[in-house]
């Protein structure tokens, strides 16, 4: 039986809408101190205690130093007497069943509904954040319910979704949570994907890939500058990422959102296109997507369709076998072709495949094409 805050979460995604909900300006009258004093604290994993109460958080790159009653930079995850916790483990801030494909996952079970969730938070700084509204909350910002790993699967496994989904905001800051749920999944036969921007320390990393079936990373540019000024993040520990969940054996997709005069110059989509092509191999799916102004990158333009026709087209050129177009109406950049002989593996119009001719990834023709298809 599915508890009160269960069956309001599963209701508003029955009656179908997404579950996001955020609190006006005026609404925002919780204060943290009432937050924590009560009952939404929860040990946190990878910290080191250091002298004179301090805790150094080594979940993520950002290695957060805080005295007691400090919150990282995430804001999400705060020393209490000298010890680490999370503060928003079993915080749902937005759900929803989406297609597996607006991810975007276009080599993970066509088709298929996955379930998707978030708490607020988020370990980077990002000035064009499409969800900003929980991403750069504190959790007392957010309206949330509490839902535990158990109701999480089985919700998926009652809305028919053949996956859970952590993204919206960055699953990494609610990583306690987001472990507990894919072990649960694992047992019960739900696959498990993960939506991030990359920004992990190695061990925490290696320790939830056997539980993933799929990790799609943000590449966010492959200029370090960019990292700084726009991110707060840094793009060789992205990198580190993606070498370690490719040598993992989980499968890997990477988007990169082009933003006009920041990223995608020719030289630079290049650039990243040979870099994924020698450290990650040509199967590697990398998705274009378009800019548009958003959080505190409003001044921008939206990035021309023609400039991610012709990230694909770079891409390609440097030996990507799979390279697609998002959010822009590009049908050869929709679909997924059999790179040697160039028929079509899955046909798609946006998020939705009108037709599938891979059975257990193989074509008719023999062609094989790699992904999560069972």
């Amino acid at each position: 039986m599915l508890k009160k805050a269960m069956a309001f979460l599963f209701f508003a995604l029955v009656v179908g809408g997404s579950l996001f909900l955020v609190y006006s300006r005026e609404r925002k009258v919780a204060a943290e101190s009432s937050f924590t004093a009560s009952t939404n604290l929860h040990p946190a994993l990878y910290f080191e205690k250091r002298d004179g109460g301090i805790v150094r958080c080594v979940l993520c790159p950002n290695f957060c130093s805080l005295s007691d009653g400090q919150i990282g930079i995430c804001r999400v995850r705060k020393n209490v007497g000298g010890r680490l916790y999370s503060l928003v483990y079993g915080k749902i801030a937005a759900a929803h069943v989406d297609p597996i494909e607006k991810k975007p996952f276009f080599h993970v079970l066509p088709g298929s509904k996955s379930f998707s969730i978030a708490t607020p938070g988020c370990n980077m700084r990002c000035l064009f954040c499409q969800n900003w509204e929980i991403a750069q909350a504190f959790p007392w910002e957010v309206q949330t319910s509490d839902v535990t790993p158990e109701q999480v699967v089985d919700a998926a496994l009652a809305s028919g979704s053949r996956s859970i989904a952590f993204t919206y905001s960055e699953p990494t800051i609610f990583y306690e949570y987001m472990l507990d749920i894919a072990r649960l999944a694992k047992k019960k036969g739900v696959k498990i994907v993960v939506v991030s921007n990359g920004y992990i320390n190695p061990e925490p990393l290696k320790e939830l890939l056997p539980y993933v079936d799929a990790y799609k990373v943000d590449l966010k540019a492959f200029n370090d500058r960019f990292y700084d000024d726009l991110t707060g993040g840094d793009r060789e520990s992205v990198l580190r990422t993606l070498k370690i969940i490719r040598e993992s054996g989980v499968w890997l997709e990477i988007v990169t959102l082009l933003v006009p005069g920041q990223n995608d110059s020719e030289e630079e989509v290049r650039k990243l296109a040979r870099w994924v092509k020698s450290n990650l191999g040509p199967d590697v799916p990398l998705h274009f997507s378009r800019f548009h102004p958003q959080h505190k990158l409003r001044t921008l333009p939206p990035t021309p369709v023609q400039t991610v026709i012709r990230a694909r087209e770079i891409a390609v050129e440097e030996g990507l076998r799979y390279v697609y177009t998002g959010n822009v109406r590009h049908p050869q950049g929709e679909s997924t072709y059999c790179p040697e002989t160039g028929e079509i593996a899955i046909e798609r119009q946006g998020y939705f495949v009108v037709r599938n001719n891979l059975k257990n990834g193989v074509l008719p023709s023999g062609c094989r094409v790699p992904g999560v298809w069972e």
